[in-house]
């Protein structure tokens, strides 16, 4: 069964989105508070993505994300959010989060998104085997999993797919449009700006010096360039 978890305090906008992802096919756990997500998140462990509201009473949005990412990096994670401003977008996406939404959306949007975060969590994609080693990185295409000099990095879904598009095109120029496509899908809704932050985020992990990075480099004015 493919599992969600949908946190949000309003039980209208929360009944839109549950009936909307029943139809689509999704067990649906709802939550109304950070801490009960939390709960409901301990007791289904086998919940792939999770929608996250950020203005809750308690714990908010933001703080719930930081937390599930703590122990979990597998776990798809989108924001909900009814303001328009690029911070919270930006904040969303640096505590871990994949995506965000902005209400009010429509039914099919949402669920493209659900749909294509789970594809990417594990739920419908093929295994693959194989290993990309370059130097001083391994990914590990089987278990998903990426090394540093031998350490394990700890990524999330979004930012290992983004690793193996990168590591599969080694020196090419890639446009952030075709990064875009080739991970979150040629349907996808969202913007740009989505793959900056998560690679923002990504050189955080992997980079010596994030002031100036020598793996991912910008590629002014196009997108970036896997700079091994």
């Amino acid at each position: 069964m493919k599992k969600v978890l949908v946190l949000e305090d309003e039980a209208s906008i929360r009944g839109f989105i549950v009936i909307n992802l029943r139809r689509a096919g999704y067990d649906v756990i709802e939550a109304e508070s950070g801490e009960e997500a939390l709960d409901r998140l301990k007791e289904n462990p086998d919940v792939k993505v999770a929608l996250l509201d950020i203005m809750l009473p308690g714990i908010d949005g933001f703080e719930v994300c930081r937390r599930i990412r703590a122990t979990n990096t597998k776990i798809g994670i989108i924001m909900l959010t009814a303001r328009s401003q690029e911070m919270d977008k930006v904040t969303g996406l640096m505590t871990g989060a994949d995506d965000y939404v902005t209400k009010p959306f429509s039914p099919a949007e949402l669920t493209a998104r659900v749909d294509a975060l789970f594809r990417r969590a594990g739920g419908e994609e093929p295994v693959q085997t194989g290993e990309i080693h370059q130097p001083p990185f391994l990914l590990n295409t089987r278990n998903r999993t990426l090394e540093k000099n031998g350490q394990r990095i700890k990524l999330t879904q979004v930012e290992y797919s983004i690793m193996k598009v990168f590591m599969e095109n080694p020196g090419k120029a890639l446009a952030r449009e075709e990064i875009l496509s080739m991970v979150w899908g040629q349907d996808y809704f969202g913007e740009l700006k989505i793959v900056d932050v998560n690679i923002r985020r990504l050189r955080l992990k992997i980079e010596d010096n994030v002031q100036n990075p020598i793996y991912i480099t910008t590629v002014w004015g196009f997108g970036y360039k896997w700079g091994l």
